[in-house]
């Protein structure tokens, strides 16, 4: 099936919680979650904060195929679909392996049909890599993995949840190249960074990177210049801006064509002036304040985005 490729789209699924707290089984390696404040009814403030989200979407032209997340499921992370599922634009889907046991539930094979089926698409074949989690190895979909779909290379910071040998058979399946590295949290910290797209973004042709989390030093540079011969310009933040999150940022498009760029007002308030004015270059920023979802979930607007790159039947 020939496609064009881009490596943004307007079609977003989103699914909206039906329990949110702290996952007791995430906060062991993602040092971004922060426990509630007592008497704090986070799942009302989650809800209200994504459904903020969606709207500003939606009116910013991006189309929202939004899932509820059923209550009995108790996944208190289901709102954070890209970890579990990935979309391409050859009519396949990815299935991921999950580090925490309470999050593997929120893959449900349904959903991808009730998206396929409400909204003319192609579903090819579903590409299932969950075997892996018998084998205590993971790869959390494209939060493991940075996609630059145009040019064909996944970048992975390996981690608890990115496992080196499953990036390699994501590599085989889905013919892509992919770029591992090890980054930490602060560079003065052992603790890795839990998933690459919270230091790395990828758009059209731009990308945000957290260089100085790469500590290797012949890593790092392989990062950039494979970025830069891609032809994006690089916005460089901090390990300060990636604990804002700077780096969980999206690029959408509008279905006139528009591209945005997607993040939380957390997020838009940790760049620096110039770095906005810079992005801004690019596409029309978009900003949503989600503060409860980041504290407690310790991800942010990228997180929520399951981009759908599927084509129409």
């Amino acid at each position: 099936m020939n496609q064009r490729i881009n490596q943004s789209t307007s079609l977003m699924m989103m699914v909206r919680p039906g329990s949110f707290r702290m996952n007791e089984q995430t906060a062991v390696n993602n040092l971004y979650q922060k426990p509630a404040e007592e008497g704090l009814d986070a799942l009302e403030l989650a809800r209200a904060e994504f459904d903020g989200l969606v709207t500003m979407l939606r009116g910013a032209g991006v189309e929202v195929a939004v899932f509820e997340d059923p209550p009995s499921a108790d996944t208190p992370d289901a709102l954070f679909p890209n970890n579990w599922v990935s979309f391409h634009h050859d009519g396949r889907v990815g299935l991921y392996p999950m580090f925490a046991e309470n999050r593997r539930p929120e893959r449900r094979e349904s959903m991808l049909f009730d998206l396929r089926d409400g909204h003319g698409l192609v579903l090819e074949k579903i590409v299932d890599f969950t075997e892996f989690e018998k084998h205590d190895r993971y790869l959390e979909g494209t939060g493991s993995l940075v996609l630059d779909r145009v040019a064909g290379v996944a970048y992975a910071a390996i981690s608890p949840r990115t496992d080196r040998e499953a990036t390699v058979h994501f590599s085989e399946a889905f013919d892509m190249d992919v770029m591992t590295f090890t980054a930490f949290q602060h560079p003065k910290d052992e603790a890795p960074i839990y998933h690459t797209n919270v230091m790395m973004a990828i758009g059209t042709d731009w990308a945000i990177l957290c260089a100085e989390c790469i500590t290797d030093e012949e890593e790092r540079s392989e990062v950039v210049k494979s970025l830069e011969q891609s032809g994006h310009e690089i916005i460089h933040i901090s390990a300060d801006q990636v604990g804002g999150f700077a780096g969980n940022v999206l690029e959408v498009r509008s279905t006139d064509g528009t591209v945005n760029i997607a993040m939380s007002s957390t997020a838009y308030a940790t760049f620096t002036p110039n770095q906005r004015k810079t992005l801004s270059t690019f596409g029309h920023i978009l900003h949503a304040p989600i503060p409860t979802i980041e504290r407690l979930g310790g991800g942010s607007v990228r997180c929520m985005l399951a981009e759908v790159f599927l084509p129409k039947a």
